[in-house]
C-alpha cells in the first residue's frame, strides 16, 4: 500500500537536520519510495516529503514516526495519508528528468474520489488520491508537478483547500 508522509520543519531545526542527515539518509535507504524530496518557501527549507510503499497503514505510521528528525524533534507535524498511484510509477519514471524543481501541490476535500489526470500529464511527476487508511474514503489529491502554474493542475472547485510548496527531486537512488 502506497501512503504519503509530509514532515513539517520546527522553526529552527535545520541545524538538527543538517546534523542527522546521514541517518536520515540510510533509515530512508531502508524503504521502497515512490517519490521523495524537501519542501522550501523562498529557498527556506519547510519540510520533506515521502511517498512510501508499506505493507498497511500501521508501517505507514512507523515509518513517519520513527525517522530520525522526528525522532529528534526537528518536525512540528506529520501528514500521513493512504496515497493511490495513479500514474503507476515512481518519481524516477518521469521523462522531464531531475533538473529544476518543481512543487508539491495538496489539494484537501471529501466526497467522490477525483482520480482524473489533469489536462497536462507531462506536467506530472507523481499524482494520486489521498486516501483514509481503509482506502474507502477520498480525503484529497497530491501531486508533485513541473508547471507554470502548479496549482492550476488540481480542479479548484473540488476541493476546500489547496496547499502549493516549493519541492525538488531528494534523495540517491
Amino acid at each position: 500500500m502506497e501512503f504519503l508522509c509530509y514532515h513539517r520543519d520546527r522553526p529552527g531545526s535545520m541545524p538538527l537536520r543538517s546534523r542527522l542527515i546521514e541517518e536520515h539518509w540510510s533509515y530512508m535507504d531502508g524503504f521502497s519510495l515512490i517519490a521523495r524530496g524537501p519542501t522550501f518557501a523562498d529557498g527556506v527549507l519547510t519540510g520533506s516529503v515521502h511517498v512510501v510503499d508499506v505493507p498497511d497503514a500501521a508501517a505507514a505510521r512507523a515509518f513517519a514516526f520513527e525517522e530520525p528528525v522526528y525522532q529528534a524533534g526537528g518536525y512540528r507535524d506529520v501528514l500521513v495519508r493512504r496515497w493511490r498511484n495513479v500514474l503507476g510509477r515512481t518519481m524516477w519514471g518521469f521523462a522531464g528528468g531531475r533538473e529544476g524543481g518543481g512543487h508539491l501541490v495538496l489539494g484537501f476535500g471529501s466526497g467522490e474520489a477525483a482520480d482524473l489526470v489533469p489536462a497536462r500529464p507531462e506536467e506530472l511527476i507523481a499524482y494520486g488520491s489521498l486516501l483514509s487508511d481503509d482506502g474507502t474514503a477520498w480525503l484529497g489529491t497530491a501531486a508533485l508537478v513541473r508547471s507554470a502554474d502548479p496549482a492550476s493542475v488540481l480542479t479548484a472547485d473540488r476541493y476546500d483547500a489547496v496547499e502549493v510548496h516549493e519541492w525538488e527531486f531528494g534523495g540517491r537512488r
